[in-house]
């Protein structure tokens, strides 16, 4: 096992199978010495884990803990494309997007449990640039969708 596996096995963590494309694309894509993920929803076992937007149907509790989910399936999505997650150098960008109920102002937090997983997860290597964007709408009416950008050590 690699220390990242190691690592996911002390919190308690299981990486699950890449998910399965919604639409024409791959879930993730190697150029050069980075790896760009799709958007991941917070897919657990092909469903999603809860449906609506943030701060309505939602709250930004159960959001924040879906942007933990929808991360652990991006740290999946890069290991199908490189094959060890010890390869990571670092995290370089995380974009989260978060269906937001007119008035919920509190998109950071949410993209907070994306951030936080990858610190906990890789350590330094997860400190990572973020940036936190509340929509109207996501795909199959997901409360979050998370991407990521992840420079490799070779």
């Amino acid at each position: 096992m690699s220390a990242v596996d190691d690592r996911l096995a002390e919190l308690g963590l299981t990486l699950p199978g890449v998910v399965a494309p919604l639409a024409a694309y791959v879930p993730a894509v190697r150029s050069g010495v980075y790896v760009f993920t799709s958007g991941q929803l917070p897919m657990v076992d092909g469903k999603l884990a809860l449906t609506g937007k943030v701060g309505a149907e939602v709250s930004p509790e159960d959001a924040k803990e879906l942007a933990r989910t929808c991360a652990l399936n991006g740290l999946a999505a890069v290991k199908s494309v490189i094959g060890d997650l010890d390869r990571i150098k670092r995290v370089v960008k995380v974009t989260g997007f978060v269906a937001s109920a007119p008035d919920f102002t509190g998109q950071p937090g949410v993209v907070n449990g994306a951030s936080e997983l990858l610190g906990e997860v890789l350590g330094p290597k997860g400190v990572h640039a973020r940036s936190a964007v509340g929509v109207a709408v996501l795909p199959l009416d997901a409360p979050v969708e998370v991407e990521l950008q992840v420079e490799l050590s070779d």
